[in-house]
């Protein structure tokens, strides 16, 4: 049998380091189970230094990359972490020299623990809001009960077809939030419905049609209408602060007569903060609803019905884990130093 030119298999090895620590001379091994007389002889050389039978591991090709490629590389990818593959490969390649294929890229950044992941949408806070929102969390980090007597309202809008394009970045599974690897939301003209609603742990309140183009009369109208009846069912009702945002029909000069006159107090509220707005979640919840309708809505009113219909049915283990939620919301607010969070 031919064993020239091969890599003797653990068994075969065995068989020569066995009969050598029989006492068998060396030719006589060789003679008996046909190896080539190097191969034996390195064999038992190689035991009688290490001990070990098995050959060492050979040397795997020589990296493509070097570490300090590899680091010039996550710098690159941390200036745009939206960048294309191609495109970081190309800029990769102008700066470096270093001829790579994109899939040479793709898998230096996989051992890097970075990977193309769709970024989270959240609302851009520029630094003098960044502060504000800080601010405000620290100011009331350590409100319990206080929460439960909060209004909470807000508009949303729902469109009817599809949904938003997908961004991808390049992030670390943990920078899931981190500033840099967030898609900042924009409007988009898609037809859709802009629904008004509050709740509180009371209960939830009427959910409205409004158009999309209100003005600070138009908003009026909706507290009149349907604030002021939900504040009137309320126990202790002069407990109750009511939060909306920053809109500019909400702080227009008549709006604030109006909220003055009728005796309602408002709870101050940062710009950009969604995300301390617990009604956020009741939105996205309605979202995901309505998504799992079939069929789906085909036009405004068919979305309305339903969202009417999916708002009337949230139960109240829903609004009362999300209140009990807002220390939890301030301490990430905080903990972010005022930058966006994942609620």
């Amino acid at each position: 049998m031919d064993k020239k030119r091969r890599e003797l298999s653990e068994k075969e090895r065995n068989e020569i380091i066995g009969a050598w620590k029989c006492g068998a001379p060396i030719p006589t091994i060789i003679n008996t189970l046909k190896f080539e007389k190097s191969t034996v002889y390195r064999i038992i050389n190689a035991y009688k230094k290490t001990g070990e039978i098995k050959p060492p591991p050979r040397p795997g090709p020589k990296p493509k990359l070097t570490k300090r490629d590899t680091r010039h590389l996550v710098r690159l990818l941390k200036t745009d972490r939206k960048a294309s593959l191609n495109n970081l490969t190309n800029e990769f390649i102008e700066s470096t020299s270093t001829n790579v294929s994109p899939r040479t890229i793709q898998r230096y950044l996989h051992e890097e623990g970075f990977y193309g992941r769709v970024g989270k949408r959240k609302p851009f806070v520029n630094e003098r809001n960044r502060k504000l929102r800080l601010k405000w969390s620290r100011e009331r980090i350590n409100w319990k009960e206080e929460w439960k007597f909060i209004i909470w309202s807000d508009e949303s809008r729902f469109e009817v077809f599809g949904g938003d394009g997908r961004d991808y970045v390049w992030r670390k599974p943990e920078e899931k939030y981190d500033v840099n690897c967030l898609v900042p939301t924009f409007k988009s003209g898609r037809k859709g419905v802009m629904v008004w609603g509050c709740f509180s742990s009371f209960g939830l309140g009427p959910l409205v049609r409004v158009d999309g183009r209100q003005t600070a009369n138009d908003y009026i109208n909706v507290l009149n209408n349907h604030l002021l009846p939900y504040l009137g069912g309320l126990d202790s009702q002069n407990n109750y602060v009511f939060q909306d945002d920053n809109a500019q029909i909400h702080r227009a000069r008549s709006t604030l007569r109006w909220i003055s006159d009728n005796n309602i107090d408002q709870l101050p509220w940062p710009a950009q903060s969604p995300d301390l707005n617990p009604i956020e979640n009741i939105w996205d919840e309605l979202e995901r609803r309505i998504r799992k309708r079939i069929p789906l809505p085909k036009n405004e009113t068919e979305l309305f019905n339903l969202l009417q219909e999916e708002w009337s049915s949230i139960d109240e283990s829903v609004y009362e884990n999300l209140i009990e939620s807002m220390e939890r919301h301030v301490q990430a607010v905080v903990k972010a130093n005022g930058h966006p969070t994942p609620y």
